[in-house]
Order: structure tokens, then C-alpha cells, then sequence
């Protein structure tokens, strides 16, 4: 009962609940790859030919999150999915009170992109994997070309995320802490560091997202656990954002009922032009 009651409210993943059987993304022998890298053996797997355009999970998340994803954008582009650090297929060494954070994930994915010769690509990420998107472009600005991200957050308090989540995160991390006390379990010391992590990061400011100079696409749910006053925030401090929000949605935007119509508002970004809309443009845009 306490892990189907994780799955429902952490994993990005477990909004799904109705996963098909075809093709098995994430554990996909033919499609699979291991890179050796900052300490790491990072799982990925690699789809389609084209441009290159990077996904990444979110918190407990892992390659199969994006079921919807993968299919799609395998037609036109090469599509890199990966395990992040300390998830899915890339478990690493980590210990229980290593830490774990947005920032060491987002240089292995620089690292990862380098070791299979990408110098610059289109990043979709969603949740942590939206925090991770934004720190690629800020770190490694010349890997990513245009971002798309949805349910990101800045901070990990109440003016960014319900407070109903928080609150709920925080007895399930204070769960696993006393069971880690008693009982030290590998299963338990990783969702204790993924709790750790969203709980206590990322620490993102407005200053370090004007930095990000490629152009970005910000998405959020209008029910989503991120406020969309954040989200509003994280579009207007980023110089070439474009802002979605979702109608009728919550966090579950690339799995739920909105997956296709999320699926085309990101490739539509993709191939457009960025431009600011000013001036006459305001009225006729």
C-alpha cells in the first residue's frame, strides 16, 4: 500500500496507468546503449534518424514514461532517451547519504551528448526533467538548440508547488528515513534521495534563467502541481520563451488525455522560427 501510494503522487510515470505492451522502451535490447561516463554507466536508447532531439524523465521516472513520445518523434528525428543518474537502468554507486542533485544529472547529459559526438540538439523534458533541461542551457549552453519543457519548477516551496504535494512528499520521505534507520534497504535509499532531491531542489533563480539564450518552450497544466503562476514566471524570464498552458490538464500532460496535442504543440515548436511578437505584431499575431 505505502509503495502504490508512491507511485501515484511522485513518479511522473504513474500518471500513466494505462501502459500498452509495444515496443518495451527502457529495456529495449535492440535500442540499447551503455556510455561510461563522470562515473556513471548510463543506460540509453536510441530511436529514428534526423536531428537529434534529447528526452528526459522526470523524479522516479525512467525511458518507458514516454511510450506516447518515443513513436512520434522517431518519424523525423533521432530521438535519445536515457535513465538519468540513480534511475531506471543507470543505477549508480550512491550511497544513503551521498547526495543527489539537478545539477549532477544535467552535466551527464552534457556528457552524454558529447560522447556520442552531438554537439548541439533539441532537449524535451518533462518534470525533473524539465529542471534538467533548463540547467543543460544554462551549464552547457552550446548543446541545446531549442528547449521544450513542462511541469518545471524553480524552487521546491509552496509559491512553486501545490502544498498538498509537499506535504505528501514529506511523509513519505520522513517514512523512508525511519525505515532507513531500522531497516536499510537499496530500494528505500533511492526513493529517499528522489524525495530528498524534490523536496529540498532545485535552486534556480529568474537572474540564471535569462542566461538561457536558445529558444524555449514552456508548458504546464492549469491544474498542474506546479502553480501556473511559476510557470508564467520561468516563460517571462527566459529572453525567446513561448508560453502553453494547458487547458483541462494537470502534470500528466505527454501521458494523459492531452498527449497528442502535447506531442504537436512541441514538434510545431521545434520547426518554427522563434520570433518576438511586438509592436503591430500584438494585434495581429
Amino acid at each position: 500500500m505505502k509503495k502504490l501510494f508512491i507511485l501515484l503522487f511522485l513518479c511522473p510515470l504513474l500518471v500513466i496507468g494505462q501502459q500498452t505492451t509495444a515496443p518495451a522502451y527502457g529495456n529495449n535490447a535492440k535500442a540499447g546503449h551503455r556510455a561510461n561516463i563522470r562515473g556513471i554507466n548510463m543506460y540509453y536508447e536510441i530511436y529514428g534518424e534526423g536531428q537529434p532531439l534529447l528526452i528526459i524523465h522526470g523524479n522516479s521516472g525512467s525511458i518507458g514514461d514516454f511510450q506516447y513520445q518515443i513513436p512520434y518523434f522517431a518519424k523525423q528525428y533521432k530521438v535519445i532517451v536515457a535513465d538519468s543518474r540513480d534511475h531506471g537502468n543507470t543505477l549508480d554507486t550512491l550511497q544513503m547519504n551521498d547526495s543527489l542533485t539537478y545539477e549532477m544529472m544535467s552535466d551527464d547529459y552534457a556528457a552524454l551528448l558529447t560522447h556520442l559526438n552531438i554537439d548541439s540538439c533539441l532537449v524535451l523534458g518533462w518534470s525533473d526533467g524539465g529542471i534538467n533541461g533548463l540547467l543543460l542551457a544554462i551549464r552547457h549552453p552550446e548543446k541545446v538548440k531549442k528547449l521544450a519543457i513542462t511541469g518545471a519548477n524553480l524552487w521546491p516551496d509552496s509559491t512553486a508547488i501545490e502544498q498538498m504535494i509537499l506535504t505528501r512528499f514529506t511523509g513519505i520521505r520522513n517514512y523512508y528515513q525511519k525505515l532507513n534507520q531500522t531497516k536499510k534497504t537499496a530500494e528505500a535509499q533511492v526513493l529517499l534521495r528522489h524525495f530528498n532531491l524534490i523536496l529540498t531542489q532545485p535552486h534556480i533563480t529568474p537572474e540564471q534563467l535569462q542566461q538561457i539564450k536558445c529558444p524555449t518552450l514552456v508548458m504546464g497544466g492549469d491544474h498542474d502541481v506546479i502553480k501556473p503562476q511559476h510557470t508564467l514566471l520561468i516563460a517571462q524570464s527566459i529572453p525567446k520563451s513561448n508560453l502553453w498552458i494547458a487547458p483541462d490538464a494537470g502534470h500528466g500532460l505527454p501521458v494523459l488525455k492531452h498527449k497528442d496535442k502535447f506531442n504537436a504543440q512541441v514538434d510545431e515548436f521545434f520547426k518554427t522560427t522563434f520570433k518576438k511578437i511586438e509592436g503591430q505584431g500584438l494585434f495581429s499575431n
